[in-house]
């Protein structure tokens, strides 16, 4: 089936970016949140990266005009009823996403096709609430959405491969490539990039480097644009440890364990650049500086 109109639902610093791709794609773009506030914040958001874009001479300004009206708000799920394809975008709770996914499976028809952005939880659990796990697929996209390049298209025992295809062309479609993943936790960037994160931590708790000399050894040494310890700030130290401690729940291995000091950071609320503190100090975030632990 061609997809023509795209439900998002969540419009926070994924779903937003989500939607924003979707549209400039050319695809008609329905992006859903439970607040009116918060369907503000995100359109607010999406007009002021079309506006840079603009500014930049990376789009005329009728093709910010155009991307614009193919967007729509709502707070109401059953603006979506009309979708081809609904990503989901919502926080990374179970519970939360078989809710909604059920809400929309009675809502939406059978020829709809349902898509989870989750980083870390199992597609094929997600999928288990609605009544058509053969048209159900991660889309795991990366922040900046409308930056960043890739998006793992993950496959689960149930989908038709038709269906898969399907998506495989509509993440090309969206100026991405997409790579295949099988729907096994973490994929495969998380499979890679959250032992490498864990492990900087145990080197630093370890006293193997400072921060800053974790972190350059990987920039200068490896070709890295960031070090691992300045990522996990970026990331969110509290995303890593929940998606950690997924991961070490399905594979019980220690390479997924999260560190201690990882937990106690959590716990304090140091959760990196958006709490104002995590591995560096972000008092001047023009000028991070290396904390002490």
């Amino acid at each position: 089936m061609a997809i023509r109109r795209v439900g998002v639902v969540g419009c926070g610093l994924m779903g937003s970016g989500i939607a924003q791709v979707c549209a400039a794609s050319g695809f008609e773009t329905v992006v859903r949140e439970v607040k009116p506030e918060l369907v503000e914040k995100g359109l607010k958001g999406i007009e002021k990266n079309l506006a840079r874009l603009a500014e930049k001479g990376a789009i005329t300004a009728a093709a910010q005009g155009e991307i614009r009206g193919r967007l729509k708000g709502t707070t109401a799920i059953e603006d979506l009823k009309d979708c081809d394809l609904i990503v989901e975008a919502i926080i990374e709770n179970l519970p939360a996403k078989h809710e909604l996914f059920r809400a929309l499976d009675g809502l939406c028809p059978a020829s709809a096709i349902f898509a989870s952005n989750t980083s870390s939880l199992t597609v094929t659990e997600i999928a288990a609430a609605t009544k058509r796990p053969q048209r159900f697929v991660g889309l795991h996209f990366f922040n900046p959405v409308p930056v960043m390049k890739l998006v793992e298209v993950v496959r689960t025992i149930a989908t038709d491969p038709a269906v898969y295809e399907e998506m495989v062309a509509f993440g090309a479609k969206l100026g991405k490539t997409p790579v295949r993943a099988h729907d096994s936790t973490g994929f495969i960037v998380n499979r890679l990039l959250v032992p490498y994160l864990l492990d900087a931590i145990r080197a630093l708790e370890e006293g193997v480097g400072s921060i800053e000399d974790i972190d350059n050894s990987m920039k200068l040494g490896c070709g890295h644009p960031m070090g691992p310890l300045t990522l996990l700030d970026f990331v969110g130290l509290d995303t890593t440890y929940y998606i950690s401690q997924i991961m070490f729940e399905e594979f019980h291995e220690r390479r997924f364990a999260s560190p201690p000091l990882l937990k106690r950071m959590v716990l304090a609320g140091w959760n990196g650049r958006k709490s104002g503190r995590g591995f560096y100090d972000y008092s001047d975030p023009a000028n991070p500086k290396a904390m002490k632990y």
